[in-house]
């Protein structure tokens, strides 16, 4: 068990340590077997770059082994003059950035004869063989470590792990190489054993106590490969996909994220007190992009507890819409709040853009109030499928002008602008305030508000999460049930959790979980009116997953999450429903999204 928590504990903090890496820990291996030799690597500021090299008719010829050498692929036409040319452009800079550059020459002839005539073609070009930032290192076949020292200064050796050096030997030597092979037969799928993770722990922390740095060769080319690698320290990582690794490399601060705040979760109270009871109010959260992955990473984030975690019944949704096999948040929302499939873009318009009956609308007819709350633009596709009919999702203005004509009660969110500052002059504001409601511009106004219709719109207060929202849905939902609490008719609350979306789309990981943990609170909070008024249906779900987020690395233990995105718009795959409260039962299963509407309608209406 103490060796399970050694491992453990040791790959958090390395993960946390692997943020520091940076193109030049990339080693482009076999780099001439690259479409652009030398100008591939060089382009994403590669640390190493990798040529092998045989001495053929006294000319240095580059290829992988002897059957693959052609006569014009030379080391002096592949590297050295396109490296010349680059240090004359640059003022003698290796790179723009200033990084310094290892050109790796594997020897794989004869080793003095060989290194003779680099050292003979080296020295023609002075302005490489005097840079400080550049250093010529030579594996693969090398010379007697005896006779290193032989060598002019500006040739450096790549040493091994059993080889020792005197202080004058080691000197000249620039990094430590080994096949990974000869530590541990792992293939770069899953974990390194507890042995083997000793074992290459051990022998890295030997090359690093002598003040040289670390590479592997024959290891994986993926990404767990260079993960595993970054969190061990191993100071060069070998691709023949310089590219991906740079990318991977760049976007670790954003797909990595160490939570410092936890929640409770919440358990629910009277689960056996709804069996055949119906529910006469309903709340419908909507997490806006959120997937399974993206409830995990929440779930992982806050130490092994999530509220919706704890919500026993679930379903899935088949978000698909009309016209397209991935839905958009317009032609997802709508489904929920008509029943009916639209177009992308469609707000609660058909295909043909004629206006479906919304839910709202349904609703109001039976003396239901109703609250639509979004914790970013109140116009953004989600919210205004709830309570607008337009063609085109970003008719933001028309869509708020809409708001007059919908019977609901209570609209919270962003989006001040298209209600006050609008180009046709228009002033909703007034218009709402001279038909009963009260008007708010300020959320901080939100608790003083007694009429029991009104709408409070600030954007300030629906920035993320990282940017200081606080509890923003919290107040919002505890405001809306203790509003309809004071009348004696049912209500229907329609809650968004706008910016899960928002980090999907960003493809930042710390956005996406910190959105997740603050929906989940009010999950949380839900549930708990739901114990407390058990009239109450409780319904969570998405409108579809964004990001294609997969997670490649965390710890429940230590709450950390490490994530990979495929995409930086919406998927297909379906996305999980949790029902809570009288009616819950009929939203298990699998389902296309208009399920929902009809299931919430069924619920409160069928006999």
């Amino acid at each position: 068990m103490k060796k399970i928590i050694t491992l453990f504990c040791l790959h958090f903090f390395l993960s946390v340590q692997a943020q520091e890496y940076s193109s030049s820990n990339i080693h482009s291996h076999n780099d001439y077997a690259s479409t652009l030799p030398f100008y591939g690597a060089y382009s994403n500021e590669s640390g190493v770059i990798e040529a092998d090299v045989f001495l053929v008719n006294n000319e240095l010829l580059v290829a992988h082994t002897s059957k693959e050498i052609l006569a014009h692929n030379s080391l002096k036409s592949l590297y050295l003059e396109p490296l010349s040319a680059k240090l004359k452009t640059l003022g003698g800079k290796a790179y723009q950035s200033n990084k310094s550059l290892i050109v790796m020459i594997d020897v794989k002839s004869e080793a003095d004869a060989t290194l003779k005539l680099i050292v003979e073609q080296l020295k023609t070009f002075p302005e490489i063989i005097s840079n400080k930032n550049i250093k010529i290192v030579i594996s693969g076949n090398r010379p007697s470590i005896d006779k290193w020292t032989s060598y002019p200064d500006f040739i450096y050796f790549d040493g091994r792990f059993n080889e020792t050096y005197s202080a004058s030997e080691l000197s000249r030597v620039a990094m430590i190489s080994e096949d990974l092979h000869k530590i541990t037969v792992w293939n770069g799928k899953g974990i390194l054993t507890q042995a083997d993770l000793e074992k290459m722990q051990q022998s890295i922390k030997k090359v690093h106590d002598q003040n040289k740095k670390v590479r592997f060769w024959a290891t994986a080319d993926n990404v767990n490969t260079w993960m595993t690698l970054m969190n061990l320290k191993v100071d060069f990582i070998a691709t023949d996909n310089v590219f991906g690794l740079t990318q991977f490399i760049k976007n670790i601060k954003t797909t990595f994220y160490q939570n410092t705040e936890f929640h409770q979760a919440y358990v629910p109270k009277n689960v056996s007190a709804f069996a055949k009871k119906k529910p006469k109010n309903v709340i419908l959260l909507i997490g806006d992009g959120m997937g399974l992955t993206q409830i995990y990473s929440g779930y992982t984030a806050n130490k092994g507890q999530l509220n919706l975690f704890n919500i026993p019944t679930q379903g899935l949704s088949i978000t698909k819409s009309l016209d397209s096999y991935i839905t958009d948040s317009a032609a997802g929302a709508t489904a929920m709040a008509t029943g009916q499939k639209t177009n992308n873009r469609f707000i609660s318009v058909d295909e043909n853009q004629k206006p479906l009956e919304l839910i709202t609308q349904q609703l109001a007819k039976n003396n239901y109030k109703t609250a639509i709350i979004s914790a970013g633009n109140i116009t953004d596709a989600t919210p205004a499928a709830f309570y607008a009919h337009q063609p085109e999702r970003s008719f933001s203005e028309p869509i708020a002008a809409d708001f007059i004509n919908n019977p609901s009660d209570i609209l919270i969110g962003g989006g001040l602008k298209e209600f006050k500052s609008r180009k046709d002059g228009k002033d909703l504001a007034k218009l709402l305030t001279e038909t009963g409601f009260t008007f708010s511009d300020k959320f901080n106004t939100l608790d003083t508000i007694k009429n029991n219709r009104f709408v409070v719109l600030e954007d300030a207060s629906v920035v993320s999460m990282k940017d200081g929202r606080g509890d923003f849905l919290a107040q919002s939902l505890l405001k809306a049930t203790s509003t309809f609490a004071k009348t004696k008719n049912p209500f229907f609350i329609m809650l968004e959790g706008a910016q899960i979306d928002y980090g999907g789309h960003q493809n930042n990981l710390e956005y996406v979980v910190r959105e997740m943990l603050d929906f989940d609170k009010v999950v949380g909070q839900a549930m708990e009116f739901v114990d407390k008024n058990p009239e109450t249906l409780l319904i969570v779900t998405a409108d579809h997953e964004t990001g294609g987020l997969s997670l490649i690395g965390g710890s429940i233990t230590d709450g950390y999450v490490h994530g990979s995105f495929s995409t930086n718009d919406h998927t297909a795959v379906p996305v999980p429903v949790f029902a809570y409260g009288p009616g819950a039962q009929n939203f298990m299963g699998v389902y296309q999204n208009t399920e929902i509407y009809t299931k919430i309608m069924e619920a409160l209406f069928k006999k």
